[in-house]
């Protein structure tokens, strides 16, 4: 009998052990995150951005008669910051990173241009494509890597839903109705960053080593390589030669 209540007893205290050990495996796992951060800088005069006429579209050229629109090729803030530049990881995933956010991204189409210029989703997650104007617009994503697609979306239409299984850096994007209209959808596998007008990004990423890439649709691409440690910032920068 008492044999019985120590075996009992034994396994109970295993049980609590193993459970203990689970239990501070995930808070570690879940605590061990990583940042990489930093800026992307054009050195040199930033091209002259063409401005755009929308005068066969009255509706949305309305919209910008106090402000007229120009092309985003390369928008450069004040201080030689280059946005929408992709940062993403081209080398050193496990495959153990977590799966497509099931939140979609949203693309829109207001006063005839696509916003934002530079869209970027995961593989397999969903992009939200809305008309936010009066007209009617056509849209006509040239992927090569994915299956290409055009589809009308008439004012006050549904949002469409677009998803791509496979990474492609970029995905050209344009209105067939409105010629002045680009953009590009960017499909990732994993962590990535999006600059912004200051030329600063963030990607959360689990601690390792990785080769960055940076992706400008003018301009090309740059890698590097970092290590990141777990709670340390690491911090990455990009320089553009202007052309």
């Amino acid at each position: 009998m008492k044999v019985g209540r120590k075996v009992v007893a034994l396994t109970s205290a295993l049980l609590i052990f193993a459970f203990g050990l689970l239990y501070s495996g995930r808070t570690v796992s879940a605590a061990s995150t990583g940042q990489v951060t930093g800026t992307v800088k054009l050195d040199g005069t930033a091209p002259h951005q063409k401005p755009i006429d929308m005068g066969k579209e009255p509706i949305c050229a309305a919209v910008h008669k106090d402000k007229p629109v120009t092309t985003e090729n390369v928008v450069v803030g004040a201080n030689g910051g280059l946005a929408n530049v992709v940062v993403y990881i081209s080398q050193g995933l496990t495959g153990n990173e977590a799966a497509a956010p099931s939140q979609p991204v949203q693309l829109e189409q207001k006063g005839c241009q696509y916003l934002p210029h530079v869209v970027v989703v995961d593989a397999g997650q969903h992009l939200k494509i809305v008309n936010a104007d009066q007209t009617s617009h056509n849209i006509y994503a040239q992927a090569t890597k994915n299956p290409p697609w055009n589809k009308s979306q008439p004012p006050g239409a549904q949002p469409l839903d677009a998803s791509w299984t496979n990474e492609e850096i970029a995905i050209p994007v344009k209105c067939n109705v409105h010629p002045w209209m680009h953009a590009y959808v960017v499909v990732v596998k994993g962590p990535y960053g999006v600059s912004d007008d200051s030329g600063s990004f963030k990607l959360d990423v689990p601690p390792g080593t990785y080769t960055l890439t940076a992706w400008h649709e003018t301009y090309g691409t740059q890698t590097q390589n970092v290590t990141v440690a777990a709670g340390k910032p690491a911090a990455v920068n990009f320089t553009f030669k202007a052309k």
